[in-house]
């Protein structure tokens, strides 16, 4: 790579040890990886709307000439305020007027002389036949002279403003750009019409149209795409190992005979493949997959059962302590009836039982050694390792990043591997996401698991919902309600265009069509209703800024019957089985996608009460209902990932839903493509890529492209795989 994209980002002017620290928070280590932080969203200030035609409070652009001196006033101390007036010109002559104030910025002062012109940029505040505009963004204005239409809002952390990345970004860029080679074939990038590397990445951070952003979003969403499949292929791929345990166990009697319920049809499939795979000296390495409460779980315990009567030991590391113990008050009991003694290790465990479970896995003696452990990542703790290693399981294993898989399959030299996850995966990502894994799949449910009942509503209908979860919870029930975000947004994040929104239909239609006209229900908010208006009932939020300790503590009291409702975020999506638990209410069902909302119906059912989901729509339009009549109607969890991926884009279905955390800190990340709405365009990157590994599977006759795997893979400890 060029030294000068190479180099530290200390080598930009005012970025000392303390912003270093600021911007290693973003992922950012370098200048190249400070090109690559996109912009999240962008203010519309190519919008220009005369003041007449502007609502109170409204942030919008206005074209303003200055038609006072600048003024500064001291309020009190440590404040001033610098205020001038301007007039808007009209050809009729009934321009209106607008004062302009800056807090706490006299060297403005000489910035504004009478006569100039300058777009503003801000919120402006109605006054009688007058209006105000407090702080405005501005830019000088020359009749003829096109402005940028889109001024980028970067992701920020602590210690950075959005004007110090801007400055930093429009630095590198300059220097940059006749230095970024671009590794992508030029046969492909012909063949699909797609801009230029170097001048993508200018205009994604200073477009100069609608139309030059929507082409620099799709060149730079093809490349995530495309080294999402190679960085897989390369960098994520765990090689099959040979010497492997043979464990071969040809009579299931006993595990069967300890079940209080007999396998179906597709469990007994799955099991098989299981067996036949572990009696190889090459290691199992085995992907399964089915909806939530289609029985996985005792898929995974007959796997264990062979390991542990070929003398053998297993592992099943959960992603949260209290999915771990649900696994272990199954688990354990189970195997007691056969005498094979397992443990539990979490965060939670003293360091006394821990001592004990260590010294338990590696005790010589078969009779005082433990067959098996389920646990959370503290079986990467350092003092865990297995005298007989066989088999690891990981349990909702998009979860877990690389390295936290081989760390513990480490710790199980040569062992089998088993993962599961209760996210269909549509067959095209499939292939790129799983290509290293044999995968079997459980479409039938077992017998009892109810079917839930699902119904779409609108906000005319809370009044009606309230008294249903009432209902349910004076019958003995519990309730799920899960809303989209934490805390309500801004009134300035409002005003955003979202970098995955339609650029071209922006463009078409003005500023106003980027956004809906709805309330987001967040967490906190609902929860604080909902304890007004149902005053009996015992309510509790939890969600994903908690501490994990606040957050096992909440769903375990829920998981035990002490609260009736529980407001929650998609922390959910991943818990505990309350089979008690038999309405689950999604508020505003149109910001999920329909992935997830598959998987938190799957929450309730569980039990022996008939149970609901209910689907809030609180916008969306046509489309939003389009998309929850899916949901409604369709309750296969593959039809309904086939759907969502053609509904929502590959780059959304990708990021949010579940199918593969990529979004973590220092991971692989989806920028230009999340939200992304052409599947084909995802489908031909997929295939270029499995294409060129078919006969380069190291990248050894394309360099550029192996050097830019390796820098974005490069802190890729969290990509999951």
């Amino acid at each position: 790579m060029d030294k000068y994209l190479s180099a530290p980002i200390t080598t930009l002017s005012g970025v000392g040890e303390s912003r270093r620290k600021a911007y290693a928070k973003l992922g950012i280590y370098t200048v190249r990886d400070l090109i690559y932080h996109f912009p999240r969203a962008f203010e519309h200030r190519g919008h220009i709307r005369p003041l007449a035609s502007i609502e109170n409070g409204e942030k919008c652009a206005c074209i303003l000439t200055v038609s006072s001196e600048p003024r500064i006033s001291r309020v009190k101390r440590g404040m001033s305020l610098l205020k001038f007036k301007t007039f808007e010109d009209s050809e009729n002559g009934d321009g209106g007027i607008c004062e302009i104030t800056f807090f706490n910025q006299d060297y403005l002062r000489n910035t504004f002389p009478i006569g100039s012109v300058f777009r503003f940029y801000g919120k402006v505040e109605k006054k009688g036949n007058r209006y105000a505009m407090s702080s405005p963004a501005f830019e000088p204005y020359t009749e003829g002279k096109s402005l940028p239409p889109l001024y980028p809002v970067y992701p920020l952390t602590e210690g950075l403003s959005g004007k110090m990345i801007s400055t930093h970004i429009s630095q590198v860029l300059a220097s940059a750009m006749s230095r970024i080679q671009d590794p992508l074939p030029e046969e492909i990038r012909l063949r699909e019409g797609l801009y230029a590397l170097p001048f993508a990445l200018r205009q994604i951070h200073a477009p100069d149209s609608f139309e030059a952003l929507h082409h620099a979003k799709r060149r730079l969403a093809f490349d995530e795409f495309f080294r999402f499949a190679l960085g897989l292929a390369t960098v994520g791929r765990t090689p099959r190992r040979n010497g492997a345990p043979i464990c071969s166990v040809p009579d299931m009697t006993e595990f069967y005979g300890a079940l209080p319920y007999t396998l179906t049809a597709d469990q007994q499939q799955v099991v098989a493949e299981i067996a036949k795979d572990m009696a190889s000296s090459t290691a199992m390495s085995r992907m399964l997959v089915g909806d939530v409460g289609c029985g996985k779980t005792v898929c995974a315990a007959a796997a264990m059962y062979i390991a542990i009567r070929s003398g053998r030991q297993a592992a099943l590391m959960a992603p949260t302590g209290i999915l771990a113990s649900q696994h272990a008050a199954d688990l354990i009991p189970l195997f007691e009836k056969m005498g094979i003694r397992g443990a539990l290790l979490t965060g939670n465990t003293t360091p006394a039982q821990r001592k004990k479970i260590y010294a338990a896995l590696t005790h010589p003696n078969p009779t005082e050694r433990l067959d098996f452990v389920v646990g959370t990542q503290a079986l990467l703790s350092e003092g865990v390792s297995f005298i007989a290693p066989g088999l690891v399981i990981t349990d909702e294993q998009h979860r877990f990043g690389v390295n936290q898989r081989a760390a513990l399959s480490e710790k199980n030299a040569h062992a089998h591997l088993l993962v599961m996850s209760a996210t269909p995966i549509p067959r095209s990502l499939a292939l790129v996401l799983y290509g290293d894994l044999d995968v079997s799949r459980i479409r039938e449910m077992p017998p009892g698991r109810q079917k839930v009942d699902t119904f779409v509503v609108d906000e005319s209908y809370r009044p009606r919902l309230d008294a249903f979860i009432r209902k349910n919870v004076n019958e003995g029930g519990q309730v799920y309600v899960v809303c989209p975000a934490i805390e309500e947004k801004s009134e300035d994040e409002e005003d955003l265009i979202p970098l995955w929104a339609d650029f071209e239909e922006i463009s078409k239609k003005g500023s106003d069509s980027h956004g809906e006209d709805t309330s987001t229900h967040a967490a906190v908010q609902v929860a604080e209703e909902l304890s007004v208006r149902l005053a009996d009932v015992a309510v509790s939020v939890v969600h994903g800024k908690m501490k994990p300790s606040e957050k096992d503590a909440i769903m375990g009291d829920f998981s035990d019957g002490k609260i009736d409702v529980l407001v929650s975020t998609t922390v959910i999506e991943v818990g505990v089985n309350v089979p008690n638990a038999c309405l689950m209410i999604v508020e505003n069902a149109e910001r999920f996608g329909l992935s997830q909302l598959h998987q938190l119906r799957g929450r309730v059912g569980r039990g022996q009460r008939k149970s609901y989901c209910v689907l809030v729509r609180g916008g969306g339009g046509e489309a939003a209902k389009a998309r929850l009549e899916v949901m409604r109607t369709t309750y296969d969890g593959y039809t309904i990932a086939e759907q969502d991926l053609i509904q929502r884009g590959p780059g959304d279905f990708l990021a949010s839903s579940g199918t593969r955390s990529i979004r973590q800190s220092g991971g692989f990340q989806l920028q230009a493509a999340e939200g992304f709405q052409d599947t084909d365009l995802m489908e031909r990157a997929f295939s270029y890529a499995r294409h060129i590994l078919s006969s380069d599977p190291d990248l050894d006759d394309h360099p550029l492209l192996r050097e830019d795997v390796a820098n974005v893979f490069a802190h890729a400890g969290d990509i999951m795989n």
